[in-house]
Parts: structure tokens; C-alpha cells; sequence
């Protein structure tokens, strides 16, 4: 749900609230004043009749003869009918009715003149119904309005605070994606355009210090590419050594100088690329070849193999470089702290909220594992349990986020690290699996 729907919702739903909370009782309200004002003016009508009746009473405080009624037919209401109780010489309490002979479902009203005489006024509670009616449709009338209106309110203020909002937060994903040009666009909302200041800022800063990292690592990456070269230059000199032995050990080391500059040499211009997720997809198990084939002599010297598993033809959007260095990373870590075997492997694994299918790298190993003490802190730079820089798996684990994976510690004993990268593309090639033993 978008941020500008939960915001209209939220005032549609406060607006509505309100509306109930104070319409209910003002219909309620508006339906009784209706009826007070029937019967205040049923009593004024008899308040009325009362002083044309008395005024046909004597000094003895009765009435002689007929009751005189054409002052007081006109003052009974349409449909209605009057009772009057009267006292004369005859009989202490006369009465006569005016009007209609029954009235259904009347409002009434009563009035008490002295000790003998007595008036009661009815009349049809329809018309006072009516106009009751009539005064709560206005009341829902005008609730109506005041809601259509507040929902026309809402959905501008609900434009006016979203579509800011959404503008500023497109502005920190280009900002993250690394796009710094600067946005001078305003909104008039004194938070936001502060947050919008911030990221003026921010972008000058981080583009500064960008700038300059870029040129460090150039001039460091030359620096080890000059060192790198003046260290071939030697070995190459051990070549040409009478002793086959020193030659072999000479061809070994210019080897690994040569794949050392070019891991320099690749990772300098996969830093400059997009993200893996833009690049072509590359076969995994390829890739970690040539990472087990550098690594097969440092294992077989300590007694111990190194085997790779897995589809060959299994392809992920990933930085061959990247993905080389990190698991370079976590095999060395198992030669150093691990024992017995250990294991590479590549397969197709299912995680995340949409179950998606991911490609897992796991490196496993036989040994004692990691600790207690040392599991949550493993990726903590410069945090070490050993002795050692603490550098190497917080390197792995950025390398491999770099491309958008992750990199994880599934199992503590005996240790399985596993590097989730993106979506699988399962190409075959005839190949089969591989399990080869390294």
C-alpha cells in the first residue's frame, strides 16, 4: 500500500470517526428539539384557550349557560382534538369535546384550571414525526457535506505530504545508486526541506570523499602493480638458477604474482562497473575452479582436500572477481582454522519472502568450528578469536553485498559459511555435476 493511501485512509478513517461521534448526537439532539417545540407550542395553545374559558366564568367561579368555544376552535391544531372540563351550576364538571372524535397515536398535553376545570389538547404525532424526519436528514445533510469536504481536504493534504516525501526518498535511492546531482527543488514543508538540505550536503560530502578514495586505491593499485613487477623482475632472474628445484619455486612465485595482478587489475574495473545485477550472468562453478586449483597445494601440504561440487552449467548475476576474492577468503579461513576436509559447493537454494530461488555457495570444513563467543562478532572487522587481523571475513562479506548478495554463517560446528547470490540460470552444457576432489 502506497504512502499517500495509508495517509488518506488514516484521515478518511479520523474524519469518519469524528463524523459518527458528533453526528449521532446532534441528530439525536435535533430530533428532540423538534419535539419540545411541538409541545412548547401545544402548552402555549392551551395556555391560550385557558384565558377565553375563564373569562367566561362568573363571580362564583362558574359557567353559566353554554360555553362560548368560536375564541378557542381556531386555536385546536388540524387533525387534533380539544377536551375541556368545566364547572357550572349543573354539574361540577361539564365537558365538551372539539375536533375530531379520535386521534391516532396523539402528543398530548394537559393543563389544570383551578380545582374543577381541566383542558387536554391532542394532536397527530404524524406532523411532529415529519418535521423530526426532516431535521435529522438535515443533520445527516450537512454531515455529509462536512465529510465530502474533509475527504477533499484529506486527499490534497495526502498529495501534499506524500508526493514530497516520495520525491525525497527517490532522491537517497539515486543518491545510494550514486548518482550526486543536485536537486534544488523545494516543497514548502520545513522538515522535508531540511531532510533536502541534509542530502545537498550529504551528496557534496560523499561525493568528496568518493573522489578521493578513488584516487587512493589508484594510487595504491599502482603502487602494488610497481611493487608487484619489480618482484617478478627478481623471480625471473631465480629462473634462469642452475638448481631445477629454485627454477620450479621461481615459476610458482611469478605464477602467483601474475594472478595477483591480475585479481588487482579486475577488481580495479569491476569497481567502476554497475552492480552485478546489470552484468551478464557468469557460470559459478567456472569461477571457483580456478580459486580451488590456486588453493590445491596449500591443503595437500597439511594433509588435507579441497573438493568442489556442483552444476557447472548453474549461471548468477555476479562479479566473477568478487565472488573469486571472497571465497578465496573463506577457504583460506578454513585452511587456518578448520581441519579435515573441506568442501566447496554450488547449488540452487530457496529463501526469502517470495521463496525465490537463489545460487548458495557453501565452504565447509571438518574441523572444531566456531565458538559461542565468537560467532556474532566473525564479520566485525578487526575482530579476531585467533590472533589474526580480523580483516579477512568482513572483506568477504563486503565484496559479496557489493554485488548484492549476502554472506552468512549457517552452521557454527563444524563451520558451514554459505554466500547467497541472485537469481539462478541453469545453462546446460552436458557437463553434469562436478565433484572433483582438490
Amino acid at each position: 500500500m502506497s504512502m499517500r493511501r495509508r495517509i488518506l485512509l488514516s484521515m478518511l478513517a479520523a474524519l469518519t470517526l469524528t463524523t459518527v461521534v458528533l453526528g449521532i448526537p446532534l441528530a439525536f439532539t435535533a430530533w428532540q428539539w423538534v419535539a419540545d417545540i411541538t409541545r412548547s407550542d401545544l402548552r402555549e395553545r392551551l395556555d391560550r384557550m385557558s384565558v377565553e374559558i375563564v373569562a367566561q366564568e362568573h363571580e362564583d367561579g362558574l359557567v353559566h349557560g353554554q360555553l362560548d368555544l368560536r375564541s378557542v376552535r381556531p386555536l385546536v391544531p388540524a387533525g387534533g382534538r380539544l377536551t375541556i372540563v368545566y364547572p357550572t351550576p349543573q354539574d361540577a364538571a361539564q365537558r365538551v369535546d372539539v375536533g375530531t372524535s379520535g386521534v391516532d397515536s396523539p402528543v398530548v398535553e394537559s393543563l389544570t384550571m383551578g380545582t374543577s376545570g381541566s383542558l387536554r389538547l391532542e394532536a397527530p404525532a404524524s406532523s411532529m414525526q415529519s418535521m423530526q424526519r426532516q431535521a435529522v436528514g438535515a443533520v445527516a445533510l450537512v454531515a455529509l457535506a462536512s465529510l465530502i469536504a474533509g475527504a477533499g481536504v484529506a486527499v490534497v493534504t495526502a498529495r501534499r505530504v506524500s508526493d514530497p516525501l516520495r520525491d525525497v526518498a527517490a532522491r537517497a535511492a539515486r543518491l545510494a545508486k550514486g548518482d550526486f546531482r543536485p536537486d534544488s527543488r523545494r516543497h514548502g514543508i520545513t522538515e522535508l526541506d531540511r531532510v533536502s538540505d541534509v542530502l545537498d550536503s550529504a551528496t557534496v560530502e560523499i561525493a568528496g570523499r568518493l573522489q578521493r578514495e578513488h584516487a587512493l586505491v589508484a594510487d595504491v593499485s599502482h603502487q602494488l602493480r610497481s611493487r608487484l613487477t619489480a618482484v617478478r623482475l627478481r623471480l625471473d632472474e631465480l629462473s634462469a638458477h642452475a638448481d631445477r628445484a629454485v627454477v620450479h619455486e621461481a615459476e610458482e612465485a611469478m605464477a602467483q604474482v601474475d594472478r595477483l595482478t591480475d585479481a588487482i587489475d579486475e577488481l580495479m574495473r569491476d569497481s567502476r562497473d554497475q552492480d552485478a545485477a546489470d552484468h551478464e550472468p557468469v557460470p559459478v562453478v567456472e569461477q571457483l575452479r580456478a580459486v580451488v586449483t590456486e588453493w590445491r597445494h596449500p591443503f595437500a601440504e597439511a594433509g588435507r582436500r579441497l573438493v568442489l561440487s556442483g552444476d557447472p552449467g548453474l549461471l548468477a548475476p555476479v562479479t566473477g572477481s568478487r565472488l573469486r576474492e571472497a571465497v578465496a577468503v573463506l577457504v583460506d579461513n578454513a585452511l587456518m582454522h578448520g581441519g579435515g576436509d573441506c568442501t566447496v559447493s554450488v547449488r540452487t537454494v530457496y529463501g526469502g519472502p517470495d521463496r525465490e530461488s537463489l545460487v548458495a555457495v557453501e565452504i565447509a570444513d571438518e574441523g572444531e568450528g566456531v565458538s559461542d563467543e565468537l560467532a556474532p562478532h566473525i564479520f566485525d572487522r578487526g575482530f579476531s578469536g585467533a590472533g589474526s587481523t580480523g580483516v579477512g571475513l568482513a572483506l568477504a562479506r563486503a565484496l559479496i553485498e557489493a554485488d548484492g548478495g549476502r554472506l552468512e554463517l549457517q552452521r557454527r560446528r563444524p563451520a558451514l559459511f554459505a554466500v547467497f547470490l541472485g537469481k539462478p540460470t541453469a545453462v546446460r552444457s552436458g557437463g553434469g555435476v562436478v565433484g572433483e576432489p582438490r
